[in-house]
């Protein structure tokens, strides 16, 4: 699934000098991103609105990090908030299960075939984050060897439903865009729940294209890739520690 509401990736024109924050109204927490005094708005024109003044304060800087042209490439957390105001908030649904179905393949449950060292590798450290989700939410997921699809019990699915949460268009959207750069659902989850750090979890979803550097040296291609979803992985960390942030009161 796509995200929606994500903005396009055209360019254009710089057109403003200044870039503030204020607040979107008074005594809300709220904070919107002003380009020479006016709100900037989301391709579907509503105001882009955020829930604590640090954000505001990151999307402000990618606006002011634009030189004669605006990229949107280079504008993670601008393209995460258009999408989670613009698509997410009318299909937070659609988005959730989106999520789940993370669960389902996720990628720490498929070690390599015939290769020992890797093997040895995913299932130590891998094993602590199964470990973990067993005992903070009793979901126990099958483990398969190659690519061969495993499906995985109904019941251990609506656990990590469970284990989800409630959560805002926003954190929806920063969730969505976690599981999709590491394809884990687990690693995600282990995130979310302050049983990983953003790092840590990035590093988990990178063991088996770690080992193949190790052996056979870097693709430029790939590290550009890598690249780009290392910066969309770590606006959506920084989104749900601002969301969490906020809604014990601190800014």
């Amino acid at each position: 699934m796509t995200l929606p509401g994500g903005g396009g990736s055209g360019s254009r024109n710089r057109f403003y000098k200044e870039v503030t924050v204020g607040e979107a109204a008074a005594n809300t927490g709220a904070f919107k991103v002003l380009l020479d005094g006016r709100t900037i708005r989301t391709p579907a024109k509503r105001e882009l609105v955020l829930p604590s003044q640090r954000l505001a304060e990151a999307v402000a800087e990618e606006w002011r990090s634009q030189e004669a042209v605006i990229d949107p490439s280079t504008m993670p957390l601008t393209r995460l908030a258009n999408s989670a105001i613009d698509g997410v908030a009318d299909r937070a649904m659609d988005v959730r299960e989106a999520i789940l179905a993370y669960g389902g393949s996720d990628l720490i449950c498929y070690l390599a075939d015939g290769q020992a060292e890797l093997v040895e590798r995913q299932s130590r450290r891998w094993g602590d984050v199964h470990a973990w989700i067993k005992q903070a939410f009793g979901v126990e997921l099958a483990l398969a060897v190659g690519v061969m699809p495993v499906a995985q019990p109904d019941d251990m699915l609506a656990r990590l439903a469970t284990a989800i949460g409630d959560r805002s268009p926003l954190e929806l959207a920063a969730l969505h865009v976690m599981t999709a750069s590491m394809g884990s659902l687990l690693l995600t989850l282990g995130v979310l729940h302050g049983r990983l750090s953003p790092a840590e979890a990035w590093s988990l979803a990178h063991i088996d294209e770690d080992f193949q550097i190790e052996k056979w040296g870097r693709d430029e291609e790939a590290e550009e890739r890598r690249k780009r979803r290392s910066a969309e992985m770590n606006a959506a960390c920084l989104v749900l520690e601002c969301c969490r942030k906020q809604a014990i009161g601190v800014n």
